[in-house]
């Protein structure tokens, strides 16, 4: 078999697992109800990833990109492995239960996620008003803020925003060394994955698109600690 016939046996294959989960979308929210929602991506289409969603939690709909924990799973290929059970928050505040299940094919190339949210919202505050009455319970740890948009746009940009927000200093006052680390955060979200997200991160921040892909390319080749940490959904 030549290697267009490999691709395309390949791509096939990837298209039948797809096919065969979109029927699970629906399944599992019509088991869990109405506080769940399941979101099924097509990691060969990050801008579009979303292929089938059943449920309203983090407000998707097919043919919306994928949040920045897709990014982060694009970004490490091969690497990338399951989040299971973890908590996080949309930027509207809703507390989501979640799980993010990547897909691979028969080589173990990660080209998709199965990704189950479930919001909790109501179910932390019941827990926090019994805990109160009780006078039982230490303080609820804040769950990290993940993006999730249908536009990969405005993804790229909440993610941006929750940057500066950490740092609190515009681009001018920053160091080299912050600049990469910077840079070198941004990277470990997955957000360089994205098609002209160089371009847009160098918009935002005021600098040249061939300043950016030098401080990337910089960032890229030096070790040292990023300016961001894990937390999210598909």
């Amino acid at each position: 078999m030549n290697v267009e016939h490999e691709q395309s046996a390949l791509e096939s294959e990837q298209d039948a697992i797809i096919a065969a989960l979109a029927p699970v979308v629906d399944g599992l929210v019509a088991t869990f109800g109405p506080l769940c929602e399941v979101v099924l991506h097509d990691y060969r289409q990050p801008e579009r990833s979303v292929v089938a969603v059943a449920g309203s939690v983090t407000g998707r709909a097919v043919g919306g990109a994928m949040s920045e924990i897709g990014m982060r799973i694009v970004a490490r290929g091969a690497e990338a492995g399951d989040d299971l059970n973890y908590v996080t928050r949309t930027r509207t505040g809703k507390l989501v239960k979640a799980s993010t299940m990547v897909l691979r094919d028969s080589r173990g190339e990660v080209f998709g996620a199965l990704c189950v949210n479930l919001d909790v919202t109501a179910v932390n505050e019941a827990h926090a008003l019994l805990g109160a009455l009780a006078g039982v319970g230490p303080a609820p740890v804040e769950a990290p803020v993940t993006a999730f948009g249908n536009d990969i746009d405005s993804v790229v940009d909440a993610i941006l925003d929750a940057h500066q927000l950490r740092q609190n200093r515009g681009w001018a006052e920053l160091d080299r060394a912050q600049r990469l680390a910077l840079f070198r955060g941004l990277d470990g979200r997955g957000v360089f994955a994205v098609r002209r997200a160089v371009e847009q991160v160098a918009a935002r921040l005021g600098i040249s698109r061939a300043s950016a892909y030098n401080y990337l390319s910089q960032a890229r080749a030096t070790t040292g600690p990023t300016s961001d940490s894990d937390g999210g959904e598909a």
